[in-house]
Formats: structure tokens, sequence, C-alpha cells
């Protein structure tokens, strides 16, 4: 029986899955990658080093390349690339979606009157986080000559493993760079002028369960077919199994991602969710609405890396467990800005309400719930209704985070037995491009548990109100 194989590149590192005909991970292989800071609020891949790890990735899990149906790909979004098409080489460093650098050129742009403008053709606010500004930057300031192509990192990827062939992306990464017209599903003319991007450096846009080329045969021994390509979030929301209307997932990576699925007409929300593109059940592109949240799982990265109080991530649990509460420790991880609902861009962390008696147990403790009131956040300012939220992502693991996510939203948490839902998702658009499945709900969701709320709204509503204040203390404006 054939099988599917999905690299899923993320933020921190690569993997690649391979999946049987029923859907089910049966091999994957991880490498991480250098996470580059030149200035405070800068962040940088090299692009080469991705590619050399996805290629890493892939041989370990492609042992018989005949047996495979297709390659899919789900990719961090809005980290940009420009590399000269000629040479393949990279002119810069992958600028990725945390960097701030281009923070004042987006608040010059709102002082000009144009965020209207670019959210009612792209569904995003005018913020740093998106692809327009980071290439921008890259042509102002390295100033590449020549044949350049422009990509997200899918485009970067699809370059590389079609020898060059193939430079396109698919409907939802292009979503995500403020350059793209989501109603039209056609790059804007008028934003390519704002932003000054030469349409010839843009890449073809194409369904994220269609056919991109093949692989270039000395890479595997075969040239195995290129099919599917959607941003990570995306993936996610599909692998969640949620193709319906109302449906919602969040994932928790190094970022937290709400994403809801709107069906085929686009949503506005109250404030603070963008409007975006996502995948119905035969991968045909729908509209979505979605929350980003800058820190989520990096906030644990914080307490290991730089603090030092854990060894690791795992053991936040245990040590969230042996207080009642966090003392009064409020932690606002707002180390590069401030995502939905506030898009913020200048305001900064802080660890607010310590005292003598707090230790590490009530830091570490303050920090887990601020994931979950980030959550609760996005969702109560988008004016959005839930009842169940599937989970994703490497923190869902942690039972007291998830308990709390339901108890601090007044809603039940599913959560998979597998927390890979992204490289599941892309390797689900890639079986049904390749025709190994007709739709979504031919594939299984494994349930590993679902937590209920326990706690009493109106205290979840004083933690919430507390956490609001915190907030507030570290806004810029």
């Amino acid at each position: 029986m054939p099988h599917i194989v999905a690299v899923d590149e993320g933020t921190t590192g690569v993997s690649a899955i391979l999946v049987d005909a029923r859907g089910r991970q049966v091999d994957r292989a991880y490498s991480e990658f250098r996470q580059i800071y030149p200035r405070p609020g800068w962040v940088e891949h090299d692009p080469e080093e991705i590619w050399r790890a996805t290629l890493g990735v892939l041989r370990k899990v492609i042992r018989n390349p005949r047996d495979l149906a297709a390659i899919g790909i789900t990719n961090q979004r809005e980290t940009t690339v420009v590399w000269d098409r000629r040479s393949g080489k990279p002119v810069y460093n992958a600028i990725v979606w945390q960097c701030r650098r281009t923070a004042p050129e987006c608040e010059a742009l709102r002082k000009r009157g144009l965020e209207g403008r670019i959210r009612r053709r792209t569904g995003l606010v005018c913020d740093a986080y998106f692809s327009a500004t980071k290439l921008r930057w890259i042509l102002e300031n390295v100033r590449p000559k020549g044949d350049l192509c422009f990509g997200t990192i899918d485009s970067w990827l699809l370059w590389n493993l079609s020898g060059g062939r193939v430079h396109a992306t698919d409907r939802t990464n292009a979503s995500r760079t403020m350059l793209y017209n989501i109603d039209r599903r056609a790059w804007d003319d008028e934003l390519l002028g704002i932003f000054k991007v030469p349409r010839s450096m843009l890449p073809e846009v194409r369904g994220s369960a269609e056919r991109f080329g093949a692989c270039e045969r000395g890479l595997f021994g075969a040239e195995i077919p290129l099919v599917g390509a959607a941003g990570d979030q995306q993936a996610a929301l599909f692998g969640q199994g949620c193709t319906r209307p109302g449906s919602m997932k969040n994932t928790y990576g190094t970022g937290g991602f709400l994403m809801v699925n709107a069906g085929r007409r686009r949503r506005e929300s109250k404030a603070g969710l963008l409007a975006t593109l996502a995948c119905g059940p035969r991968g045909e592109t729908v509209f979505a609405l979605e929350g980003a949240v800058f820190i989520a799982g990096a906030a644990i990265q914080y307490l290991r890396d730089s603090l030092g109080i854990i060894d690791k991530a795992s053991d936040t649990e245990a040590l969230a467990r042996s207080i009642p509460s966090t003392g009064g420790v409020t932690f606002v991880p707002a180390f590069v800005g401030l995502g939905a609902p506030y898009w913020d861009m200048e305001a900064r962390g802080a660890i607010l309400g310590l005292t003598r008696g707090s230790g590490r147990a009530e830091i570490v403790r303050a920090a887990l719930e601020a994931i979950a009131f980030q959550t609760r956040d996005m969702i109560d300012a988008g004016g959005v209704r839930v009842r169940e939220l599937r989970v994703d992502g490497g923190a869902v693991a942690n039972d007291f985070l998830m308990q709390f996510q339901a108890d601090v939203l007044g809603a039940r948490i599913v959560r998979p037995k597998t927390s890979g839902a992204t490289a599941l998702g892309a390797a689900f658009l890639a079986g049904i491009g390749a025709g190994l499945w007709k739709s979504r709900s031919e594939l299984p969701l494994d349930v590993d548990r679902v937590f209920e709320p326990s706690m009493a709204r109106r205290e979840a509503d004083r933690r919430f109100a507390e956490w609001r204040r915190a907030v507030a203390r570290i806004l810029s404006r």
C-alpha cells in the first residue's frame, strides 16, 4: 500500500513523518536548527541550514521511494526568504515571523492611513509579524541584484526539492504575506505598489491539496510527487478535523495559535482576530479566523534557558501542582510584543506581583497560566463562542496546563493521542491530492483525553481579570 511523507518545518526544528494508507503515523525523524539573534528583537534562520535539516530528516524516513504516493509540506508561516533564481542561493538569512525589526515601518504605514486598506484586502493587521515588510527590508537594506525569488519557507523547500523547477506556494501561506487579496485569491497590485515589491519575485499560488511538481530524482532515487502544502496552523486545523464552520483548534507551540473554521464566507471578528484562508474537507480553500500569540511554549524555554529555574519542560507540571496558587504572581510573556488581541509591537514582558515568598514554583505556575490566559484573551476579544477546543503542539502533554485551560475557558479541551496534528494535516492534504483519500472525514481523529472545566466560573473570571490588569500595565499605548 502507498505511503505519504510529510515535512513539518517549524520555528525551532523540522520533522518528517511517514503515514500509511490508513492515516497512521508509522515513522518520524526530527532535527533542530539554529536560532539567530543579530540584535534585540531580531530573529533569523539560515535557509540553507533549514534545507540541509529537511533533507536529512527526509532521508531517514524515505527507505523505499517507490512506495510513496507523495511528499507534502507544512511550514512556519510569514518567515521570509529571498534567493537568486539562477544560483539558488539566499541573498540574506530568512527573517523569522517573530522578528520585530520592521515595526517602525508598520507604524509609518498606519500613520499614512493605510492599515484599513491593507486589512480589507488581506484580512491582516499591519504588523511586522507578516512577510511584506520583511521582504521590503531585505530589498532596501541588502540591495540584492539579479533575478530574485521571494517565498515563505514552503516555497524555499519546494524550490530545493524540485531542483529549482518549482517556484510556488499555496493559498494559506500566500494569505499571510500581507500582499495577497484573500477575496480575489490573487496577488494584489496595489499592495505590491505600497510595499514596492516586483511581481516577478512572487511564487505561483496553488490550492493546498494540488500537485506542485516532483522531487529531483537525485535526492531520493526517484521523482516523488510533491503534493499539498499549507501553513502550519492551517495544516493543524485540518489535521484536527476542524473542517466544519465553527470548529476550532489551538496550537501550543513556540507561539499559541487559535484558528476557527469560518466556511465559505469571510467573517470579521469584533476585535483582535484576523481573517485568513484555510482548508475545507477535501482541501478546498475556505475562510478562517485566527488569533496569534507570539510567546506560548517559548515562555517555558525562557524559564529553562534564560532563567535556569527548570532543567526540562516536563518539570513544570510537578512544580505548578506543588503549590495551590501563584501567590499573586502574574507572568506576561511579551518578549517580542503582544499579538492578538492587542497587536502591540512595543509591549515587553514582565513578571508582576513578586514578594519575598515568591519562588520558582510560583513563577513556573504563572508562566503556564499565562499560556491559558492568552488563549482566553483571544477568544473573548474575538467574540467567538467556544464549547469545545481541540488542541495540539508540544505543550499539550502538560495535564496541568490543559486542565487550567478548560477551567479558564469554561469549555471542553480535546487532546489527541499524537501532538503532531500539524504534520498529520500536511500528510492528509498530500494524500487527498494524490488520490489516496477523498475527504478528511475518511481519516481518524484519535482522542487521548478530554478535560472538562472544574473551576467555578466566578473564580475563573476573577483570575482572568487579574491577568488583564497585568497586561494593561505593560502595554505601550
